[in-house]
Formats: C-alpha cells, sequence, structure tokens
C-alpha cells in the first residue's frame, strides 16, 4: 500500500466522488417515476424497463470493457468511463418522450458497463487485501451520501424544474470527477495484460473463469442480489406514494434517513470484514434483508414506520456491499482482476434489469407485495449460495492462489 497519505486521500476522494454521482443518477429513477410517468405520459408498468434498458448496456459493456482495462491499465477505463458518462447525463436534459429518454438511459447504462467493475479493481490494485474492506467501505460510502444528499437534491428538483434537473446536475458532478481522477489518481503498479486482445479470447477467457466453482458461486450471488434489490426498491416510492398520499418531498427524506444508515455502516462493516472475515457479515446481511423484505407491507401501517424500515434496510446492504466486493477481488490475481469485475457487473445487471422487467407487471397486477416477495427469495437464496460455495480468502490461500 502507498506510503502517501495525501495520494491515497485524493485516489479515495475521487472514487468517491464517482461512485456519488454514478449511483445517485441510478438511484433517482425510483421516487421520480411519478414525475417522469406525469410528464411524459408512460404507464407504471412500462417505467420499470428505463431500469431495464440500463442494465443491459451496462451488462454488455461491462462484458467488452473487462478484458480492456487488464489490457491499459484500471486509469485510463476510468476516464473514458467518467467521460462517457458525464456526456450521457447531459443528454438527458434534452429528452422530450419516452423513447429519447429510453435511448439516454441505454447510453448512460454503456458508461456504467465501462465503469462498473473499474473501482472496484482499482482498488484491489492500490490496496493490500487486508486494507481494501476499510477502503471500499470509504468509497462506497459515496452510494450513501447519494441517499443523503443525491436523491432528495434530485427528487427535489424533479419536484419544482421537471424530472431532467437532477440528471444535469449529476452530470456536473461527473465532469468533477473526471478532473479529478485526470489530475490526481495515478496507475497502480501491477502487472498489465501483455497478450493481443480478440473477441474469441475474451470469451474465452470469460468461460474459463466459469468454470470455477467459486466464481459461479459469485455470479449467481450478484445476479440475485441485484434483482432482489430492484424488484423491492423501484416502486417502493410508487407504492408510498399511494398508499399514504405522500408527496415528493417526503419520499427524498426517506432516502436521506436511509443514506445516513448507509454512511454509518458502510466503513464500519467493511473495517469490520477485515478482521472477523467477510462471510459471516455478508450472511447475517442476506438473510436479515430477506426478513424485512418479506415483513414490509403487513408492518408498514403508517408512513413514519417506513423511515425505521427503510434505515434497517439500508444497514443490512451496507453491511453486505464492502465485505462482498473484498472478498470477490481476491479470487483471481491482479491481472484478470477486471475481467472477473466485469464479468460479476455483467452479470449482476442481467438480474436488475430482469428485476426491473418483473418489479412493473408484479406491482400493477398483484401488488406491492408481491415485489416484496420476490426480493426476499432472491436475498435469501444469495445467503445460502455465499455460505455453501464461495470460499474465505485467508493468508496461505492467497499466497498459494493459481490463475
Amino acid at each position: 500500500m502507498p506510503d502517501n497519505k495525501k495520494e491515497i486521500f485524493f485516489v479515495i476522494f475521487s472514487l468517491w466522488l464517482l461512485v456519488f454521482a454514478a449511483s445517485s443518477q441510478i438511484m433517482i429513477i425510483a421516487p421520480i417515476l411519478p414525475r417522469i410517468s406525469e410528464q411524459l405520459a408512460v404507464s407504471e408498468a412500462l417505467l420499470g424497463t428505463l431500469v431495464t434498458a440500463y442494465a443491459v448496456m451496462v451488462g454488455i459493456c461491462a462484458l467488452i470493457t473487462g478484458p480492456i482495462s487488464d489490457k491499459i491499465g484500471r486509469r485510463k477505463i476510468l476516464l473514458i468511463g467518467t467521460g462517457i458518462m458525464t456526456i450521457a447525463l447531459f443528454l438527458h436534459g434534452f429528452v422530450f418522450n419516452f423513447l429519447s429518454f429510453l435511448t439516454v438511459r441505454g447510453l448512460a447504462g454503456a458508461a456504467g458497463g465501462v465503469l462498473s467493475g473499474a473501482s472496484v479493481s482499482y482498488v484491489g490494485d492500490y490496496f493490500p487485501y487486508e486494507r481494501r474492506g476499510w477502503a471500499n467501505g470509504w468509497i462506497m460510502s459515496g452510494i450513501a451520501m447519494g441517499q443523503i444528499l443525491g436523491i432528495p437534491i434530485g427528487t427535489i428538483l424533479a419536484e419544482y424544474m421537471g424530472f431532467r434537473a437532477p440528471f444535469i446536475a449529476f452530470a456536473i458532478l461527473m465532469f468533477f470527477a473526471l478532473l479529478l481522477i485526470w489530475i490526481t489518481v495515478p496507475q497502480p503498479k501491477v502487472q498489465l495484460q501483455k497478450t493481443k486482445i480478440t473477441i474469441l479470447g475474451s470469451i474465452r477467457k470469460y468461460l474459463l473463469m466459469l468454470r470455477k466453482p467459486e466464481i459461479i458461486a459469485s455470479a449467481i450471488s450478484y445476479f440475485l442480489m441485484f434483482l432482489s434489490l430492484s424488484v423491492y426498491i423501484i416502486y417502493l416510492p410508487s407504492w408510498l406514494e399511494k398508499t399514504f398520499a405522500v408527496s415528493g418531498n417526503e419520499i427524498a427524506m426517506l432516502f436521506l434517513v436511509g443514506g445516513v444508515a448507509n454512511v454509518i455502516t458502510g466503513p464500519q462493516a467493511g473495517k469490520l470484514s477485515d478482521l472477523w472475515g467477510r462471510k459471516s457479515i455478508i450472511i447475517f446481511s442476506c438473510v436479515g434483508l430477506a426478513t424485512v423484505m418479506a415483513f414490509t407491507v403487513p408492518v408498514v401501517t403508517s408512513f413514519w414506520v417506513a423511515y425505521v424500515l427503510f434505515f434497517l434496510i439500508m444497514v443490512l446492504v451496507a453491511m453486505r456491499i464492502s465485505p462482498f466486493q473484498a472478498l470477490t477481488t481476491e479470487l483471481v490475481s491482479a491481472r484478470k482482476r477486471g475481467t472477473l469485475m466485469s464479468l460479476l457487473v455483467a452479470i449482476g445487471q442481467v438480474g436488475y434489469g430482469l428485476g426491473g422487467t418483473i418489479a412493473g407487471p408484479a406491482y400493477v397486477s398483484l401488488g406491492y407485495v408481491s415485489n416484496t416477495i420476490i426480493g426476499a427469495i432472491m436475498i435469501f437464496g444469495m445467503a445460502l449460495i455465499v455460505w455453501r460455495y464461495l470460499p474465505e480468502p485467508g493468508l496461505k490461500t492467497l499466497s498459494n492462489r493459481k490463475d
């Protein structure tokens, strides 16, 4: 791990800002769905395809970018991805109907695919294994701050200035992240892939990875994790607005409360996983999430209860993110880390996109309770897979690892 504290600070802050802007522009879709429906005259059942379009493009571009990042280095990929994302988010200000909105969400998804595994892989390259939980915890707290600041401010902007406004705001933040990465973030001193990149070669590399049981287990875990969250979260604001007649501002406060929980929990969970091991924390989080999801509808009998429940949801989500990312970065060597993380993110986005496709029809035809049950079953399945099939890397295992 580098000794330059100033460099370490800027690495963490630059990636934090990237995560903050990137996650905010994803999460803002759920609380402003009613505004999008009103202003573009789109049915509720169709709105889930906005999530699907984004997720599909993330998956495709992540698979393409993974081997490239192992070849040219993570820093260049971060610069390319933030540049494309900045442009894509600015274009959100010019959408005029649902099809144009779907198109720019696809472009943003392409940028997200370029960035998908880059920040996590960069942490894996830059920090030693015993410090990755700590580093990931701080960087991924950008997601929580997105809920505390990005989503409430974005929701208020959408309420008073239209649904396009928050995307313009996030484009400006993404541009600052681009400048910071360009000026302050170095390329880690790791061995890069020297072989020529080809389509068949990349496919072969992914297939060889998927022959390993632990890679298959982590891929299925990513799929279930993203599917459960998208099915559960996307229509939660719509259900709350209809059930309790609350405003967009009150939904914004809900996400703020969840973000506070994430900020409090994320860094501590990463640090504790460095000491106690990753698997136990991941499994506890998944089982807790399954329980809370399953009991959402009967428990939330008034809107104030939703604050307590969402706070707990975000605590459990934060407990899982950093340990799971730290664990998966050690399944292969540094020269294959970008390929692995892109593969996992791509598979996760397939789950997220499928969840978005399922969520709308389930919510419209069966009610929000169906979304909660599907989410609970999927996340409990992840707990079982992590418990049974994912290894907990130890120092001896790491030193003897062969790729």
